[in-house]
């Protein structure tokens, strides 16, 4: 099985690196891509900057639904991983950091592509006449290694604050933003269960976990399907 290396920080390009503050120091070392995701080790994920170009990066992100420039027939932003010949910039992007944008309708859209098998596009009622599909649509067996690393970040990860509620799938995040030292974060949660893919972002919160999870809770609460 192929391993990452997690560390507690990496240095590229002389910029430095780590994972969050409250990082579990148990899961540091060789570990596999699937822990790697479940507690959210962003120097593993970086480790990879120089066997993975920014092409690939982008090309990934559309076969999720992310990052293209679609005629939508509504108001709605896709997210963005734009090319970019700077090798920190390039290394920040792995842990969608540098200039990666992202909206909630592209997170949602992510985990639905990954639930769903293939690249999932956004309609508001169903058409006959679907947008196109990516150059690099999401193969199958991809997204069943993806439902499996989000799966574990339930089970074991930094999702487990959602089992209480039956969600199968589910990734935390923080985005930094702002110039002050140390920046401000964003903090992100996505989540699927049954046929429903959900993502909660918080402008400000310091974990996915903490401020922006119980927003799923509540919802899926609330939530009863006719």
């Amino acid at each position: 099985m192929t391993t990452l290396p997690c560390t507690d920080t990496l240095t590229v390009n002389g910029r430095v690196f780590g994972n969050y503050s409250k990082y579990p120091s148990s899961q540091l070392g060789d570990i596999s891509l699937e822990r790697a995701l479940a507690y959210s080790c962003n120097t593993a994920f970086i480790s990879q900057h120089e066997k993975v170009t920014q092409d690939d990066l982008t090309l990934a992100a559309e076969s999720l639904g992310m990052g293209e420039d679609l005629d939508l027939p509504f108001a709605g932003f896709l997210g963005s991983v734009p090319a970019t010949d700077d090798t920190v910039e390039h290394a920040a992007s792995f842990i969608g950091q540098g200039r990666v944008e992202a909206s909630p309708l592209t997170m949602a859209l992510v985990v639905a592509s990954v639930m769903k098998g293939e690249t999932v596009r956004p309609q508001l009622i169903a058409s006959d006449d679907p947008l196109p599909a990516p150059a690099t649509p999401l193969q199958r067996d991809e997204a069943e290694v993806l439902r499996q690393t989000l799966r574990a970040v339930v089970t074991e990860g930094s999702g487990k604050v959602l089992q209480s509620v039956g969600v199968e799938y589910a990734k935390t995040g923080t985005a930094e933003f702002g110039t002050t030292n140390p920046p401000k974060t964003h903090a992100w949660m996505v989540a699927g269960v049954g046929d429903l893919a959900i993502a909660a972002y918080n402008e400000e919160g310091p974990s996915g976990s903490t401020h922006a999870a119980p927003f799923i809770v509540d919802f899926l609460k609330a939530y009863t399907p006719e």
